[in-house]
């Protein structure tokens, strides 16, 4: 059997919303595109991404220096075993943006760079940052904004410039879809439908809600709800791991970082005017859009689709 890594080129995948859903993708890629001779796993993402989670997925049981939630290792075990002259782990996790506050940048490549000359492995976060100092790129590559964009990079690329520009201009429409779909929840639950919802997932520029029966209310009535809410100009905010707050209301939610910090900052917003039944998988799908040339796309994809079924 031929290895992944000889094969791969790029893989792409939704960028899930949910701390659960974000450490199962992380298990994924570990298993699929990793290898043993990987020394250098850079990772590039905005602030609030999903990166360490993806990392917890990746590598289970390694112990990151810092998250979003806090900072749990000082001082960085990197720097202090390269000032002792003796690497003593196996594997070194490195916040590039977060330790500039600590360190000069060329003390970290430095560090860097002596570390997998000793044969360590190091997973970098803001992997964007630090390649114009050690001049060499990732062994594996990684860029989470709307997607998630898995890619061993050769002599041809990409170039951590090339991950950014596309996961950086993208994780505003995976913000604002998680924020929108939050607001659906809460209307659903307004009148009495939220039992219904069996589950998420994922179309780019939106959501799917997934509902275990076909609720009477007519999509149309949610989406001027939701439209209220984003016009309202409410307040979003962190609560804590497993909660926000939108305007006084405090709701369930497993990606709480993942959102918009004000419904108006959701430019767009229309739901599909139909449930969709999956036949697969026998639920209903509620599915929703922040873009509306993304959902203009998905009309006239489902249109061609049922004109070849009535032709059949």
């Amino acid at each position: 059997m031929i290895h992944p890594k000889v094969l791969l080129r790029e893989a792409v995948y939704y960028a899930p919303r949910g701390e659960a859903r974000l450490q199962l993708l992380g298990s994924v890629i570990g298993q699929n595109f990793l290898s043993h001779e990987d020394k250098l796993i850079g990772l590039i993402g905005d602030s609030g991404s999903g990166k360490s989670l993806l990392i917890r997925g990746m590598f289970p049981g390694l112990n990151l220096t810092n998250d979003d939630e806090g900072v749990y290792r000082r001082p960085l075990p990197l720097l202090e075993d390269y000032e002792r002259g003796k690497f003593y782990e196996y594997i070194y996790h490195v916040d590039i943006r977060f330790e500039l506050a600590f360190y000069p940048i060329y003390l970290i490549a430095e560090a860097i760079l002596k570390a997998l000359e000793e044969d360590k492995k190091i997973v970098c976060e803001h992997f964007e940052l630090i390649y114009p100092y050690i001049k060499r790129n990732a062994d594996l590559l990684i860029g989470i904004g709307e997607e998630v964009i898995v890619s061993r990079p050769n002599i041809f690329g990409p170039l951590p410039e090339d991950i950014v520009k596309i996961v950086f201009t993208s994780l505003k429409y995976r913000l604002q879809a998680h924020t929108a779909e939050d607001l659906t929840g809460m209307v659903l639950e307004d009148h009495g439908y939220f039992r219904y919802i069996e589950g998420h997932s994922d179309v780019r520029h939106g959501f799917v809600i997934r509902l275990r029966e076909k609720i009477k209310i007519d999509p149309s009535e949610i989406e001027e709800e939701v439209k209220k809410y984003i016009e309202s100009g409410i307040e979003v905010s962190y609560v804590d791991r497993q909660h926000i707050k939108i305007g006084d209301r405090i709701i369930s939610c497993t990606g709480p970082r993942l959102h918009v910090k004000n419904t108006k900052e959701i430019r767009e917003f229309c739901l599909y005017p139909d449930l969709i039944f999956d036949e697969e998988e026998g639920d209903y799908l509620l599915v929703g859009f922040v873009d509306i040339e993304e959902y203009d796309k998905i009309v006239n994809k489902l249109k061609e689709r049922e004109g070849r079924y009535d032709k059949d």
